[in-house]
């Protein structure tokens, strides 16, 4: 009997990274400003709303993580520019026919405030995913002190995204 494969595939992604000073914060696609004037460190402008989207997609298919295609011990993507290598990960979810269904992010941080450049995020996203801003969600939580988003040490985000597959 030959074995049917589903026509959804479901893949969740993390990303963390440390706040420090002299660094551009990039979340989304967005520069915002820091009340203390940090941004995140990071090998590429470490966009952890991007990093973990990626991660679910490629997680979804059994693809391993955003590491195995743009590691960090390769200059080459030395400061890339996360919705680039976003543009990269989804030709190769496509390549495999997938398509996006929708997508679920919760960015954690004490500072600074998020929820009013969300819509400029959404609309970064889903222009380089080619899918409409409405199968975007994005939202935003403090982490009530605990742990190193509460201590203020960094920035994380959860992502989830459905994938179906694509009839053609």
């Amino acid at each position: 009997m030959k074995k049917r494969f589903p026509n959804f595939r479901i893949g969740n992604g993390y990303d963390i990274h440390r706040l420090v000073a002299n660094r551009d914060l990039i979340i989304g696609g967005v520069k915002l400003y820091h009340p203390d004037d940090l941004g995140l460190d990071g090998h590429s402008d470490a966009d952890v709303l991007v990093h973990s989207i990626m991660d679910a997609l490629l997680g979804a298919l059994s693809l391993g993580d955003i590491g195995k295609y743009f590691p960090p011990s390769d200059e080459k993507w030395k400061n890339s520019n996360s919705l680039f290598l976003l543009s990269k990960v989804i030709d190769l979810i496509r390549q495999e026919g997938w398509e996006i269904n929708n997508i679920d992010s919760v960015l954690v941080a004490e500072r600074p405030k998020f929820i009013p450049h969300v819509r400029l995020m959404k609309k970064n996203i889903s222009e380089i995913l080619n899918i409409d801003e409405n199968l975007i969600g994005i939202k935003a939580t403090t982490n009530e002190k605990l742990g190193p988003e509460g201590r203020e040490e960094g920035i994380s985000c959860h992502s989830v995204v459905l994938l179906e597959k694509n009839d053609i």
